[in-house]
């Protein structure tokens, strides 16, 4: 598990216990509760698990307790605490249903034998107004087949988040894949929360046959290469996927080029760039692949002195708009901005982290030979995606050393690349 946003607000074990334990009415912020549930998930000790399991036996209404305790049982699952089933069971019958989704969500966390349980869960499945979403996804990890005949009752939901996870659990339960099409379509369906959503329903399906259409799928790269690496992983261990086979699609989410997906959206008619560089900023990447694309189009001349200035009044510190400007400044082949771009791969928050292979391959744009010897040094970092970005980007610039650096990786991914 990646762990590098959990501990964000620098509080130590006996801060957070304490926060939590402190009554609402005695806190200068009343998130302060959630804060320390959430930040407790750093210390899986038996004082942070009896805390938090203390903290969901809170019954207070108040909407700033529910939202604690949601976190709390949240906070349970990620540790994996088996102590606390008892009472996270309990909420399973809870009036809240973010309480009972969060419940469900960490008893598949924590894991469990016990069919009373887990037949507990499917009856949720008939009870109005709950995240059926998620009580499925769990059901179907769980390989829980008296759930079959309930789960399929959502195979045509109006709601596609929980028609894509239906169809994905009644073809691992049943081994029948014909209607797994309709889970690919939705990478194409306008709603990026659905986009989002069946990408992780093909990983769960083990689909590997749709990693091409979600390399094009117009969501954020995080998504892409989490779905086409756990798919890759899969089909190469059954032999049914080559290396080769995967290559050329990871090549094209790691360079992200907005003419190579299959947009979503589309303009009427030719917007301003001040519109465009306003959508730089959405939360579906749909709507900034499609501003990206659009300004290259039209705008390559004012383009760069538009994103410097967005870059300085906002883009430095929201990491969505970060990685675009960061991309077209590449793609515009504007010199100038080398050393922001520099700063860009160098840049260690963990939010930006996909605007460091962002940068690997804009710097490459940019011809820029500076970067050589800070691209093998990125051949040193964490991030697989970044490794292989920077193998991508010495590549552009002509030069093989790095192969030989990333020959050895401790990523399969990193060291196929290399020795390609």
């Amino acid at each position: 598990m990646d762990k590098r946003f959990f501990n964000i607000f620098n509080l130590t074990e006996d801060q957070a216990i304490a926060l939590l334990k402190t009554p609402p009415e005695e806190l200068e912020d009343k998130t302060d509760r959630y804060i320390a549930a959430s930040h407790l998930i750093n210390f899986p000790t038996e004082r942070s698990i009896n805390a938090l399991i203390e903290a969901i036996q809170n019954p207070d209404p108040d909407l700033y307790n529910r939202i604690t305790r949601r976190k709390a049982i949240e906070s349970l699952g990620r540790l994996k605490a088996s102590v606390a089933m008892p009472v996270i069971r309990d909420c399973l019958q809870d009036e809240d249903c973010y309480t009972v989704e969060n419940a469900v969500w960490a008893i598949g966390e924590i894991g469990t034998q016990n069919e009373e349980i887990l037949e507990q869960i499917a009856q949720l499945l008939e009870k109005p107004e709950q995240s059926y979403r998620v009580i499925i996804q769990t059901l179907a990890n769980f390989n829980y087949h008296p759930a079959l005949a309930r789960i399929k009752q959502f195979v045509n939901s109006d709601n596609e988040p929980i028609a894509s996870a239906a169809i994905a659990a009644v073809a691992r339960f049943t081994g029948d894949y014909t209607q797994i099409d309709k889970v690919v379509e939705f990478l194409q369906h306008e709603s990026v929360n659905a986009r989002r959503a069946c990408i992780q329903d093909l990983i769960d399906a083990q689909y590997y046959h749709a990693i091409p259409q979600i390399a094009k799928c117009p969501v954020s790269v995080v998504f892409r290469l989490r779905g086409i690496r756990l798919l890759a992983e899969g089909a190469l261990a059954q032999g049914k996927m080559s290396f080769q086979e995967i290559e050329p699609h990871l090549d094209l989410v790691i360079r992200d080029r907005p003419e190579e997906l299959e947009l979503v959206h589309e303009y009427d008619q030719k917007p301003q760039l001040a519109f465009l560089i306003g959508e730089l900023y959405q939360t579906d990447f749909g709507r900034c692949y499609l501003a990206t694309q659009t300004i290259l189009e039209y705008y390559r001349e004012e383009a760069p002195e538009a994103l410097l200035a967005t870059y300085a009044e906002q883009a430095h510190n929201d990491y969505g708009a970060h990685y675009h400007v960061v991309k077209l400044l590449g793609w515009l082949k504007y010199a100038p901005a080398g050393d922001l771009l520099i700063e860009a791969l160098e840049n260690l928050r963990p939010q930006f982290q996909k605007s460091r292979t962002a940068a690997a391959i804009a710097l490459a744009n940019l011809e820029d030979e500076r970067a050589i010897p800070l691209l093998k040094e990125s051949l040193n970092a964490r991030s697989w995606d970044l490794k292989y970005a920077s193998l991508l980007a010495l590549e552009q610039l002509g030069d093989d050393s790095g192969r030989a650096i990333a020959a050895n990786d401790a990523d399969w991914l990193v060291r196929a690349k290399a020795v390609r």
